[in-house]
């Protein structure tokens, strides 16, 4: 019946959707209690983690973020970039809601992975910043796909959300999949000095919408 009801409110929703949900469990945190689920592509090998929580309807506009795995900021709490803040925020608004939704997806580094995302970082070190530090390696700004986890909504039965993101390329992308973005929400932290370059690029170079003077 949540299937039917998801098609029925998002008709550009695909008939057959590329991932699948193969785990899920409950998942206590620090900042409150979710529901944690893995899903796996089946036209790849990548794997995608959904957080999520409360009632989720195709009707009702729900707050969502797409969020791109960042080893260093995530996990070591690096202040070059506002990635693991981002995470936490995104966490703390969708409790403060009592519903929604963040996907996980695994391609860090913008989709260069952690090995060349580490000699990205070599680069910066010397004085590039994230877009010339990608060209100087001969690697794609940002190689991102968002198509699959748009599709991870819709398994959840959403259609309806208000996106938390600074990035228009991705608000874009989930549109082009088929969701209906009611909102954007901005996401922004305050930005610690040796991020400060890093998101000046994402907004001079890459047109993300932040508000801060940087």
């Amino acid at each position: 019946m949540e299937e039917e009801t998801t098609t029925a409110m998002c008709p550009r929703a695909p008939d057959q959707l590329s991932v699948e949900r193969v785990a899920q469990a409950h998942l206590p945190t620090e900042i409150g209690d979710f529901q944690i689920a893995a899903y796996r592509s089946l036209n790849s090998d990548e794997t995608f983690v959904v957080l999520f929580k409360g009632e989720l309807q195709a009707d009702l506009p729900t707050l969502v973020r797409i969020h791109s795995q960042c080893l260093t900021g995530d996990v070591f709490g690096s202040t070059k970039c506002d990635c693991g803040r981002q995470l936490h925020r995104a966490m703390e608004m969708i409790e403060e809601e009592g519903r929604g939704a963040i996907v996980y997806q695994q391609q860090e580094g913008r989709g260069i992975g952690i090995v060349n995302k580490i000699r990205a970082y070599a680069l910066q070190d010397e004085g590039a910043d994230t877009v010339e530090a990608n060209e100087r390696l001969g690697l794609a700004v940002d190689l991102r796909e968002y198509r699959q986890c748009a599709e991870i909504l819709f398994d959840l039965g959403l259609c309806q959300v208000r996106v938390l993101s600074n990035n228009p390329l991705k608000l874009r992308a989930l549109e082009e999949a088929g969701l209906k973005i009611v909102e954007r929400v901005s996401i922004e932290v305050e930005p610690t000095e040796p991020a400060e370059g890093y998101l000046r690029t994402k907004k001079e170079k890459m047109g993300h919408l932040l508000e801060f003077n940087i």
